[in-house]
This record gives C-alpha cells, sequence and structure tokens, in this order.
C-alpha cells in the first residue's frame, strides 16, 4: 500500500517509490524466491517478485496474496499478508493500518529526525538531574535499551548521540546538552534513574535509539498484527478455527515472518551483497525476526572529510567492527535481535565469531574482503549461500 493508502498490485510499489527503493539500509530484504537456486549466486531475476517468497509449492491462490508499502522511520515499511477464502473481507487492509499506525506512534517516540519527537525533548534534559515524565512507548524503549546495556556487558550502549553529532550524521536533530562525556569508562558509568510508576526518567547523557527503535517498532506493529488478525476474523465468525497469520513484515530490510509463503512453504529471504547489485549471498529460512546492522548506506564524509559510519563503538565513540561490513541475526524477538547484530558487529572481524558462539546466535557476517561466514545455527537456516561460504563452530 502507497502511504495515501493504495493496495499495490503484485510487484508493485508506491508512487515515487521504484521497486527495491530503500533495501540497502540493511543487507536483508524479502523477495520473492520461485525455487531455490543451486547454480552461481542467484540474481534479481532468480528471486523474482517483490518481497517475499515460498520454499516449497503448493498453497492459495495469487488473488489473496495482499501486499502493502509506505515509507516511515526514514525506511521503506511492507507488508505481505496470505488470506485464505474463509477469511473475512477488508481483514488485509486492516491488518495493514493497525501495523502502520504502530510505526507512525513509534517515529513519533524514538526518532531523532523529528524535531517533535519524545526523544528529542529528553535529550535536551539529560545531565541536568530532572525527572520527565515521558510517553509509555519512549519510556519502555529507554528501558530495553537500559536492559541491553546491561546484559551485553556494555557492548550495547545507546549514549552516542553526541559522537554521531561530533561526526556530522546528516539528517537528526542535534543534541544541545553539555552532558555527554568522554567515552573513557562509558561501559561501567551509569547513564539511567528509572521510576516506573510516574513513568519518568532521569537521563545523565543524550541517546540514539536508531536500530533498536526499529526492531521495537517491528516488534509492536506485529503484536498489534497479530491482535488485530484474530479479532476481526473472530468478529466474522471464523475465530473458531484459529491460527496465525501467513505474513511477512518488513521494515527496510529488518524482517518478522510467521505462517506460510503465498505459495506455501516458509519464507524465504535473501541476505543482500553489502558491496551492492542485486545478487544475494544467502537464501535464509525466516521464521520470527531476521534483522541486519551494515554500513552499506549508514555512511558519509566527517568534517575532516573521513569516510565514518554510524555503529560506534561506545568505548571510542569511533565507527567500530574492525573488518566487518554486515552482521545478520535470527531471533525470536526483532528488537532483541538488533540489539546482537549490533553487538556482534562491534566484536570485529577478530571477536565475532567467539562472541556468536558464546551467545548461541544464530548469526551471518560478511567482511571487508567479501568472504560470507556463519554458525552453525545459521547454517541451519541457510537453504543456499554462494560458493566460497564457511561455517564457525
Amino acid at each position: 500500500m502507497a502511504a495515501d493508502g493504495a493496495p499495490l498490485g503484485a510487484g508493485g510499489s508506491a508512487p515515487g517509490l521504484e521497486p527495491g527503493a530503500g533495501r540497502g539500509a540493511t543487507s536483508i530484504e524479502g523477495r520473492l524466491a520461485s525455487g531455490v537456486p543451486t547454480g552461481d549466486r542467484p540474481d534479481a531475476d532468480a528471486l523474482a517478485g517483490a518481497w517475499a517468497g515460498p520454499a516449497g509449492g503448493g498453497g492459495v491462490s495469487p488473488a489473496a496474496v495482499h501486499r502493502f508499502e509506505r515509507r516511515v522511520m526514514g525506511s521503506p515499511l511492507r507488508l505481505t499478508l496470505v488470506c485464505r477464502p474463509d477469511d473475512p473481507p477488508g481483514l488485509a487492509e486492516r491488518c495493514w493500518q493497525a501495523v502502520s499506525h504502530e510505526f507512525d506512534a513509534a517515529d513519533r517516540a524514538l526518532s531523532r529526525h523529528r524535531p517533535e519527537a519524545g526523544l528529542v525533548a529528553l535529550n535536551a534534559t539529560a545531565g541536568s538531574g530532572r525527572a520527565v515524565r515521558v510517553p509509555e512507548r519512549l519510556y519502555r524503549a529507554v528501558a530495553l535499551a537500559d536492559r541491553a546495556w546491561r546484559v551485553t556487558g556494555g557492548a550495547f550502549d545507546p549514549r552516542v548521540a553526541a559522537d554521531l553529532d561530533r561526526l556530522g550524521q546528516p539528517g537528526v536533530v542535534p543534541v544541545r546538552s553539555p552532558a555527554a562525556a568522554p567515552p573513557g569508562d562509558r561501559p561501567h558509568r551509569s547513564w539511567l534513574v528509572r521510576r516506573p510508576r510516574a513513568r519518568r526518567l532521569v537521563l545523565a547523557e543524550p541517546i540514539d535509539l536508531g536500530g533498536i527503535g526499529k526492531g521495537l517498532a517491528l516488534r509492536w506493529a506485529w503484536r498489534r498484527l497479530l491482535t488485530v488478525f484474530a479479532r476481526t476474523r473472530g468478529s466474522a465468525g471464523v475465530g473458531d478455527t484459529p491460527r496465525p497469520p501467513d505474513a511477512l513484515l518488513e521494515a527496510g530490510g529488518d524482517l518478522v515472518a510467521a505462517g506460510s509463503a503465498p505459495e506455501g512453504g516458509a519464507w524465504l529471504v535473501g541476505i543482500e551483497d553489502p558491496s551492492g547489485g542485486d545478487a544475494v549471498l544467502a537464501v535464509v529460512l525466516a521464521q520470527g525476526a531476521v534483522c541486519t546492522s551494515s554500513i552499506r548506506l549508514g555512511r558519509w564524509r566527517d568534517r575532516s572529510n573521513r569516510l565514518v559510519h554510524h555503529l560506534l563503538d561506545p568505548r571510542t565513540g569511533e565507527p567500530g567492527g574492525e573488518g566487518l561490513v554486515a552482521v545478520t541475526v535470527a531471533w525470536p524477538d526483532p528488537a532483541w535481535a538488533e540489539v546482537w547484530t549490533k553487538t556482534l558487529f562491534l566484536a570485529g572481524r577478530s571477536g565475532i565469531a567467539a562472541e556468536a558462539l558464546r551467545r548461541r546466535l544464530a548469526a551471518w557476517w560478511v567482511t571487508a574482503d567479501g568472504e560470507l561466514a556463519m554458525t552453525a545455527a545459521a547454517a541451519e537456516r541457510t537453504v543456499w549461500p554462494r560458493e566460497g561460504w564457511r561455517v564457525v563452530g
């Protein structure tokens, strides 16, 4: 569906968007895979169609496949939903409206690209010692970022907003707080006081919620889709046979999938080659969330004309992930999948394998010289890899 509410046809695109626009934001994209490639790595023709596809034959009529698209949070938002003959009319449209609403709400709360966003207002209080009452979505996002900081031992840390400003990240509202201190002992320095009953936060330093914010938007939108799907079927008298939706929801490459693809079987997605072009490095099964941290598009020149990217090491305040260009993780929840992709990326080429194995993650990564590697758990999900791939652990 386009931003004005008009549904897309099979393989269509929203007005002003060419098919596939924005898919380089991360290195995962859902694309229709009509069969499993067995020879050289597939290109766009081998993965025909718009965004998602089946692993096996048999299934529903193409007329029952609904695809919607718009842009939000700086990325294309896409939903592919397969409706069966007993599903009530308007089911797909109601699901899309629910998904779209959740993303708009997340953008208003968590963006640093909108001057009126809740996060921008919260960052303006950083270092003041003030306890600020915030919207529920923003409170939940900051609480999750705090938990992720603790779980990862500081490898994930949202306190990079001032560093991103210093490096000249384009398009964001600059933080104007004097509270941001040099990274130094950042992994051991507390940055947040939470007062859950009053939903108030005391922020010591300004924060950025880019990746985890998009993961949370996917989580919230997916949960809302499940609720609307069940309620709409129930009110139409078909709720006595509950079932999960056959759906794939994608935001700039991060995605959540469940059920069957349009022609039956599991959803297949392609891991995009970060070097560009339409070729993919691997075709993998998608059930649950599949998320990526990549530097393919998130790069710019700083004030000294140095090429930098947005995945900063919180210990240095500088771009991290030496020797890597993209990391993908499959996990049940998209917000935590985002946390793990960044944590693994910042481990760099020398440390990513050990970190992925220690966390028992299904992870794929691409090195600066183009090597594709993956954990054994990821290999179990991989239907087709390009030549030269390797499994670690």
